[in-house]
């Protein structure tokens, strides 16, 4: 699955299924290993030619292989998340009919096709834990970035609001995190904003934890979009 920020919302790609089974559902794009294939060829290779979409963070999940998953038989599924910035209009292809960024809200409430809803929850849920613990977050942002945005990123995959100074102390003392450009971006109004860059690291130390001193304000209710 892929996850975006586009709109001011963490947006996840859906196709709509072109053939059976579950045609004209929506569905988590994929499709079959290819002899000579390994695993990360494959979903790479998919992602292309399902959506038009290249160059993401990539890992793998968990493999799926409930018995009556795919009623056209037994299967066994191998999960990857990926991570991107601001993503381009997908394009669809091979046994998609369309291709849509969704709201991550919105998708949770259809009825996906196969078990593509606990592939897609647990894939969310993966998605906000390595934000507490790793750099994963820049992959959101196009470079150069400022520290609002990174922080808006935070704000948008975990839900709720956070303490921007607070904030910024934690991203700026974490270990090779981000990186200054010396360049600034100068907004309408207001003093110019530093950009940066991501550094080197792939851990982040300290974390970010969700809870905490991380700076969660006192807002009413969670950020939606």
């Amino acid at each position: 699955m892929i996850f975006t920020v586009r709109d001011a919302s963490l947006r996840v790609l859906l196709i709509e299924r072109g053939k059976p089974p579950f045609e004209g559902d929506f569905a988590l794009p994929g499709g079959y290993v290819r002899e000579g294939e390994d695993l990360d060829q494959a979903a790479l290779r998919e992602l292309a030619e399902e959506t038009g979409v290249t160059g993401l963070y990539l890992e793998q999940l968990r493999t799926f292989g409930a018995p009556d998953r795919d009623p056209r038989g037994r299967t066994f599924t191998v999960a990857y998340l990926a991570l991107g910035p601001d993503l381009p209009t997908p394009v669809a292809g091979t046994d998609a009919a369309k291709a849509h960024w969704v709201p991550i809200e919105t998708a949770l409430s259809y009825e996906l096709a196969f078990d593509h809803m606990a592939i897609l929850k647990e894939g969310l849920d993966r998605a906000r834990a390595k934000l507490e613990y790793t750099t994963v977050a820049a992959a959101f942002c196009r470079e150069p970035f400022t520290i609002a945005e990174l922080r808006h990123v935070y704000e948008v995959i975990w839900g709720f609001p956070l303490d921007p100074s607070n904030f910024r102390r934690k991203v700026t003392k974490a270990a090779d995190f981000v990186e200054r450009t010396g360049e600034f971006r100068t907004p309408e109004t207001g003093r110019p904003a530093a950009l940066y860059r991501r550094g080197s690291a792939a851990l982040l130390f300290p974390p970010m934890p969700r809870s905490g001193d991380v700076g969660r304000e006192a807002y009413p209710s969670p950020v939606t979009a």
